[in-house]
This record gives structure tokens, C-alpha cells and sequence, in this order.
């Protein structure tokens, strides 16, 4: 790629002026010369010069998108939630009647709600409506903490439905026979129970089945996990309301070669029974995290190289089945106070919705919601966190196409055996059909800048002189990239109150104006009436 530098122009000195005697045959050859020159400079690198001190290269990047066709297009509900069964044992359930806590929820919309995590497979359910006067067994507290109850599901689904998400529920699958068959006697009583009361829902079965022996001691392989979600799809086929709901799954962890091996053996069983792939992701162990961890490149392109080995083992067996990433979280071990929950996770974020849509995965799901440690979007307080007013901006702007970005002047030339890791990440999709602020055939970019330094950007192409609405996100306050608050364009966002989220407002910029992007930042940037092909129609 041609990289276009600005330098600085020498001062014309009174040696440079030609002489008076220079005949005007002379001068026309010179100006001849001078323009052949000129033509040839992009063909050519610039001659070494030197440079004035104190003055720096600059370096101008050229951006155009490819509007005639979508490279992809995923799901509807591509940024999704989910809520880790952790709420119940630990006594959070009551709150998801909470209308600040729905008002957060709803603005998210439309996604799905995955109800599961590593509790998923210690719950089993009962039909009990108060299980405090149930007789002959364990007391109330038991039964909060590891039975899902009429009550519980009842509360869940509520909370789904009032804030327009489609619940996602997975059952426990460590009930186990002797042969180490799965024992749907519970799991068969909640999906009669749900279809009594005509509960719209989709299914799983467990929850990171490669750490069942660690976790439990006890091992279920991809062959026999697969004979359960067959077995599954044979229980939700005779429930007329179930008798076409979506199954989900293996959801399986990070894959190692004991992982893969497992979803081999699932998919040679089970590949054709599921509607779509799972798997989970974690990015760094949240007992080391630092706050520079959440800058570094190499960290930001791990998860290419899973979704590579995913896509490998789903289209052997089921070629274009799609794939989805559950549970996607920037830190383990339920993340790390004022680094998982801050501004500078938002990188990880941001960068994880930007790849994953690029290389094809239909949906991924954040966990958590709200509860689970410091991973979440929304803290116990039910106060939004960055993340959260990140993944709301990307919810109002950015629609399921995904456009090919060209750039010119964004990478060094590579030496031999060294990897250049790109410091600014541009993506590029057709603008959100549902805001109707923006006519069809907008485009939105999301950017982010890693460099310690401002990036000058000039819109080229089909954007070139267009209007742009500016939506730049910053850390808000003394902590920096630690803040657990954001500024949108130089204003803090909070809530109004607890039924109404703030006017995201943009800052326009004239046309053909260059877009300067701050050091250390994220921002969408939406070019409008671009008349995109590809973004006049759904």
C-alpha cells in the first residue's frame, strides 16, 4: 500500500530563483521537466529528504467501502445477552422486576437472553410455587439456591419478555443414569410447565461440557453429548408450542485439541439436530490482568485463530450451519475491579464485535448482564458501565451487513518474519434500517485507535464529500482508561431516570472534512446519504 505523508515545504531561498539571462526556450524545457517529474511521484517512492527538527511526518489515511454488495450479513440479533444462573443462588432474581434494570435491558433490543453459565448444570426444577411449605424436604434456602422453581421461571421470563428479548434457556445435562445417558425426568417437567404457560423459548443442554470431569468428575463425551441433544429434540418435538423451537449448542470452551475432539464427535452425532454452533471465549486470566493488557494487538487477534478452528470442524459435517459465540467475556475468573469493568475493556469489545462479523459468526452473547462479577455491562448498582453505553451506540448505528474497507497508508511494508499488527481498526457495516435518523444507504464506521498518538483519516470514494455524524466515546474523569464512565462528543452519559436512557446526540462534521481520531479512543462515525446499494434494502 501507498502511504501519502504531508511534509513540511522549504522556504524558497534566494539561491533557488533562476537566473534572469535563462532564455524562455530554457524555461519551457524546465517546466516540462518539473510536470514529468510530478506525474511520476506515485509511481515512485519520495526521495530521501531532509527533515526540518521539530517538525514531524504526518501520515494521512485514505478510507473508501465497498457499497454494492455486503461481504456478510448476520443476525438481527447479533449483540445478545446473557444472564449467568449465579442470580438465583445468589439471591438477585427478585430484581429483574426492577424498571431501571428492564429500561437497560430494553435498549438493547432486539436480542437473545442466554440463561446459563457454570451454575446452568447444579439446577435442577421443581414445580413448586412456594417451597418454603413443601413437606418432607430440605428447607427454602435450598431450594433458592439450586432448584429453578415455577416462580424463578416465571420472573425470568417476565423480565425477558417486558424488555423484547428471546429468552435462550439450557437445561441441566449432569443428570445422569447409571449408563451416563442423560436423565430428562427434570428437564421434561420445566418444558411442560413453560409450554402451560406458552413461554416463547429456545433450549440448550449444559454448559461447557470439556470441563465436566474437572468440575464434577465426571466425563460426557462429544458422541454420547450429541445422543443427549438428540434425545432433547425428541422431548420438545410432541410439545406443540416447542415442536419447531430453536436447539442451540454444544457450547463448548476454548478450543484445545481435547475441545475440538469433542465437537468432532458432536457434530458426526448431533451436527444436522442444532440450529446453530456455541462456543465460549475468554481473553486474558483475570488474577494477572493490567490495564496496557487491554491495548496489546496480539491479544486483540486470538480470536481469529478459534474462529478458524471452529468453522473447520462445523463444515465438515455441516457445511454454512451457523456458528455463534456464547459467553464471550474479556477476563476469567469473573474479571478483575476497575480493569474487566472500565474503559479500557471497551478495546476488547469493540474489537470482538468488529471481528466476529467479518469473518461470519452469526451472534455473539456478552456475559454477563448484570451479577456475575466484574464482566458485566451493568454493576450491582444497576448503573451502566462502559461496555454498556458501547454496546448501546453499536445497537443504535450499526446494521447486519458488513461492508469490505480499502485503505491506503495504514501498514509499514512487513520485514521478513515480522508480524505488523494493526494499531487502528476499522470496520465498516450498512447504518441500522431501524434509526430513523439516517435514510437507507448510509454507512457506519466503527474505529479504534491503539496508538498513543491521533490518526488524521480522509473519507476517499464513494464517501468522499459526504456529510459524517460523529459519535466519539472517551473515558470520563480523573481515572483515564480505568473510569467507569464515558463521555459521547464531550458529554457524560448517564441516565435520566430509571425508565429513560439519554438522547445519544452526534457532533456534524461539514463535508469532506478529514476525521481526527483521538490517541487511545473508539468512535462510529456515520457517512450519510451515501446511497449504499447494498444498505437500500433489508
Amino acid at each position: 500500500m501507498r502511504v501519502l505523508c504531508a511534509f513540511p515545504e522549504a522556504m524558497p531561498s534566494s539561491n533557488s530563483r533562476p537566473p534572469a539571462c535563462l532564455t524562455p526556450v530554457a524555461l519551457f524545457l524546465a517546466l516540462l521537466l518539473h510536470l514529468s517529474l510530478s506525474s511520476q511521484a506515485g509511481d515512485r517512492r519520495p526521495l530521501p529528504v531532509d527533515r526540518v527538527p521539530g517538525l514531524k511526518e504526518k501520515t494521512l489515511i485514505l478510507l473508501d467501502v465497498s457499497t454494492k454488495n455486503p461481504v456478510r450479513t448476520v443476525n438481527e440479533n447479533f449483540l445478545s445477552l446473557q444472564l449467568d444462573p449465579s442470580i438465583i443462588h445468589d439471591g438477585w432474581l427478585d430484581f429483574l422486576s426492577s424498571k431501571r434494570l428492564v429500561t437497560l435491558a430494553r435498549g438493547l433490543s432486539p436480542a437473545f437472553l442466554r440463561f446459563g453459565g457454570k451454575r446452568t448444570d447444579f439446577l435442577q426444577f421443581q414445580n413448586l410455587r412456594n417451597p418454603a411449605k413443601s413437606r418432607g424436604g430440605p428447607g427454602p434456602d435450598y431450594y433458592l439456591k439450586n432448584y429453578e422453581d415455577a416462580r424463578s421461571l416465571d420472573k425470568l421470563y417476565n423480565f425477558a419478555d417486558c424488555s423484547g428479548l428471546h429468552l435462550i434457556f439450557a437445561l441441566n445435562a449432569l443428570c445422569r443414569n447409571p449408563n451416563n445417558s442423560w436423565n430428562s425426568s427434570s428437564a421434561l417437567s420445566l418444558l411442560k410447565y413453560s409450554a402451560s404457560k406458552k413461554y416463547n423459548i429456545s433450549w440448550e443442554l449444559g454448559n461447557e461440557p470439556n470441563n465436566y470431569r474437572t468440575m464434577h468428575g465426571r466425563a460426557v463425551n462429544g458422541s454420547q453429548l450429541g445422543k443427549d441433544y438428540i434425545q432433547l429434540k425428541s422431548l420438545l418435538q410432541p410439545i406443540r408450542i416447542y415442536s419447531r423451537a430453536s436447539l442451540y449448542g454444544p457450547n463448548i470452551g476454548r478450543p484445545r485439541k481435547n475441545v475440538i475432539a469433542l465437537l468432532d464427535g458432536f457434530m458426526k452425532v448431533a451436527g444436522s439436530t442444532v440450529d446453530a454452533v456455541t462456543w465460549q471465549h475468554c481473553y486474558i486470566d483475570g488474577r494477572v490482568v493490567k490495564v496496557m493488557d487491554f491495548l496489546k494487538t496480539r491479544l486483540l487477534d486470538t480470536l481469529s485463530d478459534q474462529i478458524r478452528k471452529i468453522q473447520k470442524v462445523v463444515n465438515t459435517y455441516t457445511p454454512g450451519k451457523k456458528i455463534w459465540l456464547e459467553g464471550v467475556v474479556t477476563t476469567s475468573a469473573g474479571g478483575t475491579n476497575n480493569l474487566s469493568d472500565s474503559y479500557a475493556a471497551g478495546f476488547l469489545w469493540l474489537n470482538t464485535l468488529g471481528m466476529l462479523a467479518n469473518q461470519g459468526i452469526d451472534v455473539v452473547i456478552r456475559h454477563s448482564f448484570f451479577d456475575h462479577g466484574y464482566n458485566h455491562l451493568v454493576d450491582q448498582n444497576f448503573n451502566p458501565l462502559p461496555d454498556y453505553w458501547l454496546s448501546l451506540l453499536y445497537k443504535r448505528l450499526i446494521g447486519p451487513k458488513v461492508l469490505a474497507v480499502h485503505v491506503a497508508g495504514l501498514q509499514r511494508k512487513p520485514r521478513p518474519g515480522r508480524v505488523i499488527r494493526d494499531k487502528l481498526r476499522i470496520y465498516a457495516h450498512c447504518t441500522n434500517h431501524h434509526n430513523h435518523n439516517y435514510v437507507r444507504g448510509s454507512i457506519t464506521l466503527f474505529i479504534i485507535n491503539l496508538h498513543r498518538s491521533r490518526k488524521k483519516i480522509k473519507l476517499a470514494g464513494t464517501l468522499r464529500d459526504k456529510l459524517v455524524h460523529q459519535y466519539l466515546l472517551q473515558p470520563y474523569g480523573q481515572e483515564g482508561l480505568k473510569s467507569k464512565s464515558v463521555q459521547l462528543n464531550g458529554q457524560p452519559l448517564v441516565m435520566v431516570d430509571d425508565g429513560t436512557l439519554p438522547e445519544l446526540k452526534p457532533r456534524p462534521l461539514r463535508a469532506g472534512r478529514t476525521l481526527v481520531i483521538p490517541p487511545v479512543t473508539m468512535g462510529f462515525y456515520v457517512v450519510k446519504n451515501v446511497n449504499a446499494l447494498a444498505c437500500r434494502y433489508r
